[in-house]
């Protein structure tokens, strides 16, 4: 019985064995569905700054040297979650301090939001193969 069929193979490379020689995949298809569980992004430090694409979410200046800014401080109840924390630069961390944008005269870019395993995939890769976009949903 066929467990997977290729899809979608890589142009020039194959897979050889002693006897057989055959395309590389890049997509296939299980003939039985197996689940795999779906592993969470973890919320760190780390995962934000590249989130936010090491943008100050306040002034948009790009960086390595970013801190991880509470929209509503701690001390007013802000937790720590993806809704919650953004890349800041230390002058905007510093300017909006223990208040809320708002109170600081200052906005975000964009709406902080738990982000998608998609994006992660992309960054981690630099780019998605052209053949795998109709599967990852990106046309």
């Amino acid at each position: 019985m066929t467990k997977a069929e290729i899809i979608a193979k890589r142009d020039g490379r194959v897979v050889r064995s002693v006897s057989t020689t055959m395309p590389f995949p890049s997509v296939i298809r299980l003939a039985r569905y197996i689940k795999i569980p779906f592993k969470k992004i973890e919320l760190s430090r780390r995962n934000i700054l590249k989130r936010d694409g090491y943008r100050c979410q306040y002034c948009g200046v790009k960086s390595h040297e970013l801190t991880i800014d509470h929209i509503i401080p701690k001390s007013r109840g802000g937790n720590d979650s993806w809704d919650n924390l953004v890349s800041a630069c230390k002058e905007c961390n510093n300017k909006k301090a223990d208040r809320t944008p708002e109170e600081a005269g200052i906005s975000l870019f964009k709406k902080p939001r738990r982000p998608h395993h998609i994006l992660f995939i992309t960054q981690y890769m630099g780019k998605v193969d052209e053949n795998w976009k109709p599967f990852l949903f990106m046309e």
